[in-house]
């Protein structure tokens, strides 16, 4: 199971943009990397396809590595590592680390 998913506020704890906080867009679990809004922002030179699709200079949001995020938790609102939780029913559960809540 992936301790990050889609939609989910994470805190980027290393690199240019440390600090910073946003939601997950979209996770890649083969490549480990999830796109944040945000955050690893690039330049990208487009080059004009027809007249509605205007060419410049245009800034996309690059996938980062996982291990460079933490989630941020809904109940004490800190980022926090993840465990994992079994329920009475049998689902697993992603639990907060600081306050032992659930994260779903």
């Amino acid at each position: 199971m992936n301790r990050i998913r889609r939609n989910d506020q994470v805190l980027v704890t290393t690199g240019k943009d440390r600090g910073k906080r946003g939601t997950v867009r979209s996770v890649y679990p083969k490549e480990q990397r999830a796109v944040v809004q945000g955050v690893n922002i690039a330049r990208k030179h487009m080059k004009a396809r027809d007249p509605q699709h205007a060419g410049g200079i245009i800034d996309i949001e690059l996938p980062i590595h996982w291990s460079n995020l933490m989630v941020i938790c809904r109940s004490c609102s800190r980022p926090t590592r993840t465990g994992f939780r079994a329920r009475d029913d049998g689902t697993k559960v992603r639990v907060c680390k600081r306050c032992g809540e659930d994260i779903e």
